[in-house]
């Protein structure tokens, strides 16, 4: 905890410092730096604490047996979060920011108050979210459920580091930041913060940014004044029965055949080695694939395009033999009676979560070694059209032309001998059929990147409805043939 509070000490005084460095700075780098930041910490304020999970100490229910009125109790609660570590170093950062405004040209009072809008605001949103992780997902709490806050957090926020990155000043602000930041000097988020700056500039929005600021304290003190009340009147769940034996998936799964499938599919990708070699072969046949095209002289540039694509068909294409895997545990969803969509759906939550994350983090590196980000439309279009209509044609494969793969606990390299071509014929369809259906996305990408950038949003909305189509397609066929084949799916599984 002391090492702790030393970095935290450090991280603080170099953030500072870093702020009144920008005293001398134009006044619309100034304002983009505060309002990114700025809304990026009151975001997290909202996110810790369901990424967090943690018990909170003020949690109303606590407070109940002093027979406090109910308003006198959510005004007492919400003065002392702002006892805490984390708000009082950014009560120090906003310090500095209305310093810097100060500097800036603007009256002490509008930097004051807008770095007042932004302290309250992150407080009492804390203490809204935390109300509400209590009501809503405590008896669900569990490191997956963790973990995918965490995911999700990193589909955006990699590829929005990657664009950043990417960005020449030339001593200037980049219009696309300069856009970014006007829509969120007027979102709850980032309208504390830019008050200051836009009266320094003479804005005339400063006035809304003002208004939406006080608005939004407004609301979350409502909020909180009606969650307080709301939890005070509502039992919380016993421990007991809210960590019984450590479900795991199953916690955060749904209640419904399908959730109990996606669960029980989650947990074989993530501890069978069958499956996590699959996954870790992928990104390795991903990008062996740019060495001969490299080797023919094809330009670098090109070519860090090629391996995003072959990920994403390779993804579609994993699941096309799943029930196979399942061997003799197929018999829970034949003697159960699962329907057959619940069936199909909850298989392909795992290869979702793998491959969502995995394309929205590949896609913008791709981009920025090709170097336009023009080109970002397109390129999601293909991605998106490859996984989503191999995800379609494998839901239909898995059921009509299973073939036998190695058994649980056996090595994942250990194949056993096939008699006839099912296998090929199964992999081969799925492959090529991704392929020929995608055709449209390719050609309009290709077409961006020859001839016409415009033909880029064409690949992306084209590749997109290409894709959820044949996914439900796909879905709807592969529900049917499931109920009609169960039968012969469990001799399979039997003698294989």
């Amino acid at each position: 905890m002391a090492l702790g509070l030393l970095l935290l000490a450090g991280g603080t005084a170099a953030a500072c410092w870093a702020l009144l460095s920008l005293q001398d700075a134009q006044t619309d780098v100034v304002l983009t730096v505060t309002v990114l930041a700025g809304s990026a910490v009151t975001l997290g304020f909202g996110l810790a604490p369901l990424i967090g999970g943690a018990h909170d100490p003020l949690d109303p229910r606590r407070f109940a047996v002093l027979g406090l009125p109910r308003g006198q109790l959510a005004a007492a609660l919400a003065a002392a979060g702002f006892i805490s570590v984390p708000t009082a170093v950014l009560a120090i950062l906003a310090v500095c920011t209305g310093i810097v405004w100060t500097g800036q040209g603007a009256p002490w009072i509008a930097g004051a108050f807008g770095a007042l809008l932004g302290v309250v605001t992150c407080v009492l949103l804390a203490r809204v979210c935390m109300a509400l992780t209590s009501l809503f997902l405590r008896e669900r709490r569990s490191r997956e459920l963790s973990g995918l806050f965490i995911l999700a957090i990193l589909v955006v926020v990699v590829p929005v580091g990657v664009f950043l990155a990417s960005l020449e000043w030339h001593g200037s602000v980049p219009t696309q930041l300069v856009e970014a930041v006007s829509a969120l000097a007027v979102t709850p988020l980032g309208a504390a913060w830019a008050f200051g700056g836009l009266v320094a500039q003479g804005d005339d929005s400063a006035g809304l940014a003002l208004l939406i600021a006080v608005a939004t304290v407004g609301l979350l003190a409502l909020a909180w004044a009606g969650l307080v009340r709301l939890i005070l009147t509502t039992t919380e769940r016993p421990t007991a029965t809210r960590e019984r034996g450590g479900l795991g998936w199953f916690a955060v799964a749904p209640g419904t055949p399908g959730g109990a499938i996606s669960a029980r599919s989650l947990m074989y990708w993530f501890r069978d080695r069958r499956y996590i070699v699959n996954v870790l072969v992928i990104p390795v046949a991903a990008v062996i694939t740019a060495v001969p095209l490299l080797i023919a002289g094809v330009p670098p540039e090109i070519v860090a395009l090629v391996p995003v694509p072959f990920a994403a068909l390779f993804l579609g294409w994993l699941p096309h033999n799943d029930v196979a895997y399942d061997s003799t545990a197929l018999w829970m969803h034949v003697a159960s009676g699962v329907r057959g969509w619940s069936d199909r759906i909850g298989r392909l939550v795992p290869v979702l979560l793998i491959g969502v994350p995995m394309l929205a983090v590949a896609v913008p590196f791709a981009i920025l070694l090709y170097g336009r980000w023009a080109l970002l439309p397109a390129l999601a279009g293909v991605c998106l059209s490859l996984f989503l209509c191999g995800l379609g044609l494998s839901s239909i494969a898995s059921v009509v032309s299973p073939y036998a793969v190695s058994r649980p606990g056996e090595s994942p390299f250990q194949q056993p001998q096939r008699a006839g071509a099912a296998s090929a014929v199964a992999q081969g369809t799925v492959m090529i059929g991704t392929i020929v259906l995608s055709a449209p996305a390719l050609w309009w990408a290709w077409i961006a990147v020859t001839e016409d950038i415009e033909a880029a949003t064409l690949a992306l909305w084209g590749g997109l409805a290409t894709g959820v189509f044949v996914l439900m397609v796909g879905i709807a066929i592969g529900s049917a043939v499931f109920e009609r084949r169960g039968g012969r799916l469990m001799e399979f599984a039997e003698s294989t």
